[in-house]
């Protein structure tokens, strides 16, 4: 009899192993999906989807007679890291986390046009994110619109894959924006989009013809309802080279948040260093608590976002800093701590599973150089839940 039990003991398990082998990755995201049915809750994401390509190397560069060769180099890097193959990535993580709202930055416009020395003047068509990813999102029955939407740099140079003998010669055409993207049982009103104006951006010269590099930038904000509340969404993406800068844009962007009654909720690739950046303390001193460190996820992980390397492919996960943040401002409760409420947010973009095989040469890349955020928040109004 002992050993009958004992047989039919080691059966099941078995197939309690061979069953569980054999299921999906937990998805973390399910407990987003579960607590945003409640009316008091929102679900918003931040993510840099990343042009594609490590622009730094052109905004370095010294060498006037290098600019072209630089950017042929990151011109080839955009394509080998295949927005359309990442788009699919980028979708999965929406369609897991259905977010009600979501601050996107470095959507990417790019042309090719003459070599012929003018600068914005390139129309022919590379690659367009928004609509690369707008058309993946439908392909998976989701529903999004854009919200709101900034221009930000325009920037177009000479290309040249080798400066004695080219076989390429054209000029590439980067045109940047930062957008909301809201789902479509979200009505979105009183929208604002604004660039950060002269001299609140980098200028950085090329020696060329085509003039210095502006990197403009700027921020765009919605009000949205989402259940039985009305939220101010705002995104943005600061920059990163000068802190100085840095902290002038944000104070701008402060500056119009400065009257608008909370819940006010930030997000954005911010450039700033959780817990130690400038601008981050100076969010905090201002009344912004930054979500994060409001998180009933458990086990609490630091929440890493940036970066992976700029060709997507590293298989070592070396995200060392947290700058992609959700901030919010709300009203201060009885004794003086402003209260968002209970916080869930999860990291997303940050696991080996993550990536996606690359039709381009079979590799597997990342669905961007940085993580995302995605979080549930159910922010008091007046002091009180409603």
């Amino acid at each position: 009899m002992k050993k009958r039990i004992f047989i039919v003991l080691v059966v099941c398990l078995a197939f309690v192993l061979t069953t569980w082998a054999d299921k999906p990755p937990k998805d973390e995201l399910w407990k987003l999906r579960q607590l945003c049915k409640d009316p008091n809750s929102i679900v918003v994401m931040t993510r840099n989807i990343y042009v594609g390509g490590n622009v730094d190397r052109i905004l370095e560069e010294k060498n006037p007679i290098m600019v072209p060769i630089r950017v042929y180099e990151t011109y080839l890097e955009v394509f080998s890291t295949d927005f359309p193959t990442r788009a699919q990535a980028l979708a999965d993580e929406i369609k897991r986390a259905q977010p009600h709202l979501i601050g996107l930055q470095e959507v990417s416009l790019l042309r090719m046009g003459l070599l012929n020395g003018i600068p914005h003047d390139a129309e022919y068509g590379l690659f367009d994110f928004e609509q690369i990813l707008l058309s993946t999102l439908a392909g998976m029955d989701l529903d999004y619109y854009v919200a709101a939407k900034i221009e930000n740099a325009d920037v177009e140079l000479p290309m040249l894959d080798d400066l004695i003998s080219p076989t390429i010669a054209a000029d590439v055409r980067l045109t940047d924006y930062d957008m909301i993207l809201a789902r479509g049982d979200v009505p979105t009103w009183n929208k604002v989009e604004e660039n950060y104006p002269a001299p609140y951006y980098l200028v950085v010269p090329t020696g060329t013809s085509y003039g210095d590099i502006e990197v403009k930038r700027g921020y765009v904000a919605v009000n949205a309802q989402v259940g039985h509340k009305t939220y101010t969404f705002v995104n943005t993406h600061l920059e990163p080279f000068s802190i100085l800068i840095q902290l002038a844009q944000a104070g701008l962007l402060l500056d119009y948040l400065a009257g608008i009654q909370p819940p006010v909720i930030m997000v954005g690739d911010l450039n700033t260093p959780a817990p130690f950046g400038d601008t981050y303390v100076y969010l905090l001193n201002q009344g912004y608590v930054d979500a994060w460190t409001r998180n009933n996820v458990r086990p609490r992980i630091p929440g890493y976002t940036s970066n992976h390397d700029s060709d997507l492919r590293n298989e070592v996960v070396d995200l060392d800093e947290r700058i992609d943040l959700i901030m919010v401002r709300s009203d201060v409760g009885t004794i003086g701590m402003h209260n968002i409420g209970p916080v869930f947010a999860y990291v997303v973009g940050d696991e080996p599973d993550d990536m996606i095989e690359n039709p381009v040469d079979g590799t597997d890349i990342w669905p961007s150089d940085h993580a995302g955020v995605a979080a549930l928040l159910r922010i008091p109004v007046l002091g009180m839940y409603k």
